[in-house]
């Protein structure tokens, strides 16, 4: 097994370590992802709940994903950054955002979801494959 994820939010009140390698690695461009990065995705690495092992108190909110699904997001309540994602429909999992890794050049993006929401000003990887919404599990 290799090194553990590790990341968290930009003033280090809340970290993770995570254990093994992640089961999806996406940019994800549904109206959600595009609100809360502020551009045209999300990008996010996501892996088995069981490996995850969190340091810090979050705030959270929840919404209704495209898909209809409840998610949870997390951030910082002292800096506001967006940390991860939980899934109501996928309680196994957890996800993180790319960018709050301690070594964001370990995401390596596999697809791009919800294309259906993209704009034509983005320009993401053409050679990944792309998925109207979210690929079947």
């Amino acid at each position: 097994m290799g090194h553990p994820y590790t990341g968290g939010c930009a003033c280090g009140a809340l970290r993770y370590e995570i254990a093994g390698e992640p089961v999806f690695q996406n940019h994800c461009q549904c109206l959600d992802c595009q609100h809360k990065s502020g551009t045209g995705h999300g990008s996010y690495l996501t892996f088995a709940r069981a490996g995850v092992v969190q340091r810090g108190q979050s705030t959270h909110w929840e919404m209704v994903a495209d898909s209809g699904n409840v998610k949870t997001r997390a951030f910082c309540p002292t800096c506001g950054s967006p940390v991860s994602m939980t899934f109501a429909a996928m309680p196994e999992l957890f996800t993180v955002h790319a960018a709050s890794l301690d070594d964001p050049g370990r995401f390596q993006p596999q697809a791009v979801t919800y294309a259906m929401r993209a704009h034509d000003w983005e320009h993401l990887d053409p050679a990944l494959p792309r998925f109207e919404k979210m690929p079947p599990r």
